[in-house]
């Protein structure tokens, strides 16, 4: 019996001082949060939430001036704007490879994705794994799944520079009738295609002397592939007058096919391509106008309208945005068109530095 109750008093004992320790350590924390000194996860969260942003700019591919040009501006506005960005894509204008770095965005849980899809269909899937994971997605450069995209950063309208580049062909041409030929970057991009079908539309409605010799024809965006294809193109049709060529490699690769045939007062090439590439082309005639935007600027805008995306604001119509201009916001409210075309040609080009 003794034993039993020293036994229960030493549990008691043990208690009460359990007891105590947990009353001083409640006591504690209440000191710290009210004068503040253990406020670490005041401060953890305060950091989170001045972060800065970060912004993943995906091309179709890098390492071309094209997206060189693009690259430039985005990381330039990222400086301006206080957000990180990161300007990723493959090497290559391959879908696959696409989606595996956005796959590899995701897993940084980056507050934002921009994509120039190289399939729209091929991305689909990662994208609404994005969506899903929390991150604002938004296109730019080319069109993906219009009803996925939180915002679609469009250089121009398609519809009116597809036929701007259709009526540059014809002035170059000098005549409304002949045999002309359409080469393309890749057959799944969107915007290129956009930009062919409103080309062909305008040949059909206004220039029905035009014949177009083949289905448009896929240069894997590489100059050297647009200049076999039009070396072929030239010995294949003998009365070919013009080559519209769409994907900023295109250009150049046509051109110096004709270049080299010494063709260039039978065949006039126009197309998408950057005013320094095509400056040596220009200035012999070989190329008779690049028909373009500012690359530059489209990259910046991209990264601005994105921080403004990640911070719940929508572009509005007629907004002027720094080192870019006034944009076109569609009615569907996020579509945002940055500008009208700009043609490049002998006389102009060395005014520019992209």
């Amino acid at each position: 019996m003794k034993n039993f109750w020293k036994s229960l008093v030493a549990v008691l004992f043990v208690v009460g001082i359990l007891a105590g320790c947990v009353s001083d350590g409640n006591s504690g924390s209440s000191d710290s949060e009210t004068s503040g000194d253990g406020g670490d996860n005041t401060d953890s969260t305060e950091a989170e939430d001045s972060g800065e942003l970060d912004i993943a700019v995906v091309p179709k591919l890098v390492g071309i001036p094209y997206f060189n040009a693009s690259e430039t501006g985005a990381i330039e506005a990222g400086e301006e704007l206080g957000v990180n960005v990161e300007y990723t894509g493959p090497t290559q204008a391959d879908a696959s490879a696409q989606v595996k770095v956005i796959e590899d965005l995701i897993s940084k849980s980056v507050d934002v994705i921009a994509v120039a899809p190289n399939d729209p269909a091929s991305v689909k899937p990662v994208l609404e794994k994005a969506k899903e994971e929390g991150i604002s997605v938004m296109d730019w450069d080319t069109p993906a799944d219009k009803d996925l995209v939180d915002l679609s950063v469009k250089q121009v309208d398609d519809e009116e520079f597809g036929r701007h580049m259709a009526q540059k062909l014809v002035e170059a041409m000098g005549t409304e009738e002949g045999e002309i030929a359409i080469l393309t970057g890749g057959l799944s991009a969107a915007n290129l295609n956009l930009w062919i079908e409103a080309a062909q539309k305008e040949f059909d409605e206004n220039y029905p002397g035009i014949e177009i010799v083949s289905e448009k024809i896929p240069t894997d965006e590489k100059q050297q592939v647009a200049y076999q294809k039009t070396l072929d193109l030239i010995k294949s049709y003998p009365d070919l007058k013009g080559v519209l060529a769409v994907s900023t490699p295109a250009p150049l690769g046509a051109a110096q096919a004709v270049q080299e045939e010494g063709l260039q007062d039978e065949v006039s090439v126009v197309g998408s391509a950057l005013p320094t590439d095509s400056a040596p082309f220009l200035e012999d005639g070989s190329l008779d106008t690049a028909v373009l935007w500012n690359p530059n600027k489209l990259g910046y805008l991209s990264v601005a309208l994105g921080q403004m995306l990640a911070n719940g604001e929508m572009p509005e119509d007629g907004q002027e945005i720094e080192n870019v201009g006034e944009i076109t916001v569609k009615d569907d409210g996020k579509t945002v068109i940055m500008g009208p075309p700009a043609d490049y040609t002998k006389e102009n080009a060395a005014d520019f530095d992209f």
